[in-house]
């Protein structure tokens, strides 16, 4: 007596649903799941409010310092800023990034750390906690070293081209800073990890061997 094909699918679905083996830790699992989604979700609308709380004040620090010439017969009006204004607007905004940069970097870094340090796992987050600490020196140190606290030679009273382009030059060398050792800590870790690794397997061969 021939098996229809129907009888041959039921048969291999029971044969599959007896195969799998019960998770007792299904439903924490999944209950960890939501809960982690509902905590990204609550995060980015945190990011995007201290965002835009943040877009907000520089536009009323903006509105509330920057004048307009009064109109003359060879000038039709023109909207000014004292040269100070515009450099501690560029230091709070360095220290802004320097504070949302870190943690942005740390956390898509973590997973590649663990990838790296897997047979060391304590040394892969005493790593990235050095990281941050470095990170944060060359940071902050940068900002010191580039802040003026007098108008530069050849700026004016007011905010001009020349004053625009340093600021642009300085938020640029930071940031070519920050990606130049950035891409050589990602090609200097796998190195870093790789040793780490050959030690801790040599020392686990000549610890019996002392004995």
């Amino acid at each position: 007596m021939s098996i229809s094909t129907e009888d041959r699918l039921r048969h291999a679905l029971r044969l599959g649903a007896r195969a799998l083996d019960e998770s007792d830790d299904l439903f924490v699992r999944v209950e960890l799941g939501i809960a982690d989604d509902r905590m990204r979700r609550t995060q980015r609308r945190r990011r995007v409010a201290i965002v835009a709380a943040l877009a907000g004040a520089v536009v009323a620090v903006c509105a509330a310092t920057i004048e307009r010439v009064p109109p003359t017969s060879t000038n039709e009006g023109a909207w000014i800023m004292d040269w100070w204004i515009l450099e501690l607007l560029w230091f709070a905004g360095m220290v802004g990034l320097a504070l949302w940069l870190g943690p942005f970097i740390r956390r898509f870094g973590k997973s590649y750390a663990a990838d790296v340090f897997r047979s060391n796992p304590r040394t892969g987050k005493s790593f990235i906690v050095l990281m941050d600490v470095a990170y944060y020196l060359i940071f902050f140190a940068y900002i010191l070293f580039t802040v003026q606290f007098e108008p530069a030679s050849g700026w004016q009273a007011t905010v001009a081209a020349d004053q625009l382009r340093a600021t642009a030059v300085r938020l640029g060398g930071i940031l070519l800073i920050i990606g130049v050792l950035h891409g050589a800590n990602v090609i200097a870790l796998p190195i870093i990890g790789r040793l780490l690794t050959l030690n801790r397997h040599l020392d686990d061969q000549t610890a019996p061997a002392d004995h």
